[in-house]
């Protein structure tokens, strides 16, 4: 099979050449455009899921959606190490922009531009040469007494009020997509549910939609109590089999190729149905395949060179982020649950290495900041990575 022709892409956050298997999120939010629009309460999104199910693709198809509804668009990818002040600045900058084309007032457009400053510059650093130096972009000046006070919580209602007042004038609304949210700092994600519970009392047409780890609706009521009733969470998960192969024939006959459905089987049981593996074993059997239509054989023969790829690109590299000691407790989970994508209970973990549980405490949280694993429950912990077990019972 010529290569230049395979269609199958796998990347960190790349649209896969064919979106199956959540039609129903994309009809959810398409009501929640119409309605928002319209002035009819609803909630923000949460998607919540491992990583490779396809998080990031479904929020950038979102973003698309809104724009072409004629909304202001933004995102951001919150990071632990930074604050939400910045990035959010830069993403609702680029909304104002998509709703400024629109609006007969550029002296309205400026005027919320110059809020939006003001909240910017608040996260200008203490250092006097360096908050000189730094500047948002945003090419008005700055006003004053309005999302400037330094609370974050006060100046993200202020904020996000008069962003949705603005696109209340055009007719349309706003969606803030933000990926990795379970790296929203607390004091921030606490102003998050606070300026997204204010403009929903009033209806304001402005919709948060987040992106996460399973833990992330913890996460958010840790932040504020309502959130459980703030946001619509919806699970992120493997595909079913019917979606899983429809990710897998449609790219092939679009390239006028075919597949014997003995190699569907044998893709639909090495990936899981996880959609990042799904494009990961398909491309693989694709260029292992000497001609059409790819058999069986093909993806038997292309399964290790697909695993090597996952191995170093995947797994390994987050493998590679974890000390000795946070080693040693991934590996206590892949051999409690035999390479099972279930979890493990903490207690078990502190058993199995012949340790007490609080002693091994430091290297559990400290897997949890660095994404790697997961607690959905309390004394429960899981791979955030879907067959980590798998990879780390071969090393």
């Amino acid at each position: 099979m010529d290569p230049v022709r395979n269609p199958f892409a796998p990347g960190a956050g790349q649209r896969p050449p064919e979106l199956a298997g959540r039609d129903r999120e994309l009809a959810a939010f398409d009501v929640v455009l119409e309605r928002v629009a319209k002035g009819r309460p609803e909630r923000s999104l949460v998607l919540t899921g491992l990583r490779g199910v396809g998080k990031t693709v479904l929020l950038a198809e979102l973003r698309s959606m809104a724009m072409r509804h004629g909304w202001g668009a933004g995102k951001v990818e919150a990071r632990p190490d930074a604050g939400l002040r910045r990035p959010l600045s830069a993403a609702l900058h680029r909304a104002i922009r998509d709703l400024a084309v629109r609006h007969r007032a550029p002296d309205r457009v400026e005027a919320t531009l110059a809020v939006l400053k003001a909240f910017a510059l608040r996260s200008a650093p203490s250092d006097a040469k360096l908050r000189d130096r730094w500047q948002p972009g945003i090419d008005v000046p700055a006003a004053s007494g309005r999302a400037d006070s330094g609370d974050i919580e006060i100046d993200l209602v202020e904020l996000f009020t008069d962003v949705a007042e603005l696109a209340a004038d055009v007719g349309s609304g706003v969606a803030l997509l933000i990926d990795e949210m379970q790296d929203v700092r607390p004091e921030d994600v606490s102003a998050l549910c606070a300026a997204c519970h204010e403009l929903s009392q009033s209806s304001a047409p402005l919709v948060v939609v987040g992106a996460g780890l399973p833990h992330l609706p913890t996460v958010l009521s840790a932040s504020k109590s309502y959130s459980e009733r703030l946001f619509r969470y919806v699970r992120i998960d493997r595909l079913e089999r019917e979606d899983a192969d429809r990710a897998v024939l449609a790219p092939i006959e679009r390239e006028e190729a075919d597949i014997e459905p003995e190699a569907l089987d044998a893709l639909y049981d090495a990936s899981g149905g996880y959609p990042y593996f799904v494009q990961a074993y398909s491309k693989a059997a694709w260029d292992a395949a000497p001609q059409n239509p790819i058999t069986v054989t093909d993806v038997q023969m292309a399964a290790p060179e697909a695993e090597t790829e996952l191995a170093v690109g995947f797994f390994g590299s987050r493998y590679e982020r974890a000390t000795p000691a946070e080693r040693e407790y991934l590996h206590a989970m892949a051999e409690l649950t035999k390479g099972a994508d279930a979890g493990a209970a903490s207690t078990e973990v502190a058993r199995h290495l012949g340790r007490r549980a609080n002693s091994l405490s430091p290297a559990r949280d400290s897997l949890i900041k660095k994404g790697l694993v997961y607690s959905a429950e309390r004394g429960h912990i899981a791979f955030t990575v879907p067959h980590f077990g798998r990879f780390l019972l071969t090393r």
